[in-house]
């Protein structure tokens, strides 16, 4: 038996809840891009701390790894940077919760997802902006080379972007030196 996919672990768990998420990080960039090796799936979620227990349910600890209500509660009481993981015991698949909160990048993501199919499910996925304006600032927290080589495969690609919204979220970031490394020619 084949093991299970993070679609099923993770997105098919997430969706009865109906609560906002969108699919972001590596495999968004996957999407837009290419395929490359990812350990992990980064999900944005709009939670409640009225919901939070619902999520906890929807994730059992005899599959997986997942923090304790009251810190996934004091998580949602952040207005910027609520973030905990879940990860399936029985393969290591992880997934990193990004919490939404006040945080506007988050919202209009989430307000802008996009439904894509991919590997026969349809997925919210965010959207391309969104996912380039984090990348840059990982990038500048981090220095990880993998999301500049993620940026150019989605350009390489194509992605079709809203050049306005986005000049003017890296002007307001200060990431007009990384989005530049971007664009630079190789």
């Amino acid at each position: 038996m084949a093991a299970p996919s993070w679609i099923e672990l993770f997105i098919a768990r997430l969706e009865p809840l109906d609560l906002a998420y969108m699919v972001t990080g590596s495999v968004a960039t996957m999407v837009y891009g290419e395929p490359r090796l990812t350990l992990d799936v980064d999900l944005v979620v709009a939670l409640e701390r009225s919901r939070a227990q619902d999520l906890l349910h929807a994730f059992p600890e005899s599959d997986f790894y997942r923090p304790p209500l009251e810190v996934v509660l004091l998580e949602c009481e952040r207005t910027a940077r609520g973030h905990f993981n879940l990860i399936h015991h029985a393969t290591g698949m992880k997934a990193d919760v990004y919490l939404a909160a006040a945080d506007d990048l988050h919202r209009w993501g989430l307000a802008n997802r996009r439904r894509v199919v991919f590997e026969g499910r349809e997925l919210p996925l965010a959207p391309p902006e969104y996912v380039i304006v984090r990348k840059l600032e990982f990038w500048r927290e981090g220095g990880s080379e993998k999301h500049i080589r993620d940026l150019r495969a989605m350009l390489e690609a194509g992605v079709v972007l809203d050049s306005a919204f986005l000049e003017t979220e890296i002007r307001r970031r200060g990431l007009q030196e990384a989005w530049q490394e971007v664009r630079r020619v190789r």
